[in-house]
């Protein structure tokens, strides 16, 4: 099971990213906009981590920090936030928060500390960091894929748009949803990007087994194996 992450921020543009490309790397993510919001969803799906940010409509994120910890969150927590004076960072960590990243931040940076605050968690809690489906496997950490006991070499382009269909196994997916998940961007000017894409990734693991990228006609693709 990948891990569940609680978003809070009340800048809905944030909030979208954030839960986008979370979501495309693989983690579950639940979106609050307040801090009655954050207590709320984290009482309700306890999350693996939360991305808090300081500064919420009806309240402060750092004393949302201390109420989560006072409830026996153990989950990491980092703390989002246009401060960087030194003192409140202490102040943040002071209240449980696990890491402190400032805005405006760099989407890879926050990334990084997300994976490096959820590594510090029991080895029998933290999640597995390879996607499988039948016998292909991504390890998202080292970035190798392998199909049955071949290795299989990999573009960073085509490397996002297999981790998104393991991510999304047996679902049918739009071209329009790759298009915004692989490349961050929506014109169906340039959708055929996604048919030369997938193409160049169905010859690589095709070499290796029987096919498992199914076209759906006038719709998208999905990740299924033959019945």
């Amino acid at each position: 099971m990948s891990p569940r992450i609680l978003v809070v921020d009340d800048q809905p543009n944030i909030l979208d990213l954030l839960a986008t490309v979370l979501r495309f790397h693989g983690f579950r993510v639940d979106t609050a906009a307040t801090a009655a919001g954050a207590l709320a969803a984290a009482g309700a799906h306890p999350p693996d981590l939360v991305l808090l940010d300081v500064m919420l409509p009806d309240g402060d994120g750092m004393a949302v920090c201390r109420r989560l910890r006072a409830d026996g969150l153990d989950a990491g927590i980092i703390l989002l936030t246009a401060r960087d004076a030194p003192a409140d960072q202490v102040s943040g960590l002071a209240y449980g928060a696990d890491d402190y990243v400032t805005k405006p931040f760099d989407v890879e940076v926050l990334l990084a500390r997300v994976r490096a605050v959820l590594r510090r968690a029991p080895a029998a809690d933290r999640p597995d960091p390879v996607l499988r489906y039948a016998d292909l496997e991504l390890d998202q950490e080292t970035l190798r894929v392998r199909r049955g006991d071949a290795e299989v070499a990999l573009s960073p382009t085509e490397l996002r748009l297999l981790r998104y269909f393991l991510s999304n196994p047996g679902r049918v997916l739009s071209r329009a949803q790759i298009l915004a998940a692989v490349w961050e961007f929506d014109s169906p000017a340039v959708s055929n990007v996604v048919d030369t894409y997938v193409g160049y990734l169905r010859r690589k693991l095709d070499r290796h087994g029987p096919p498992l990228i199914v076209t759906h006609r006038g719709f998208g693709y999905a990740l299924r194996a033959a019945a």
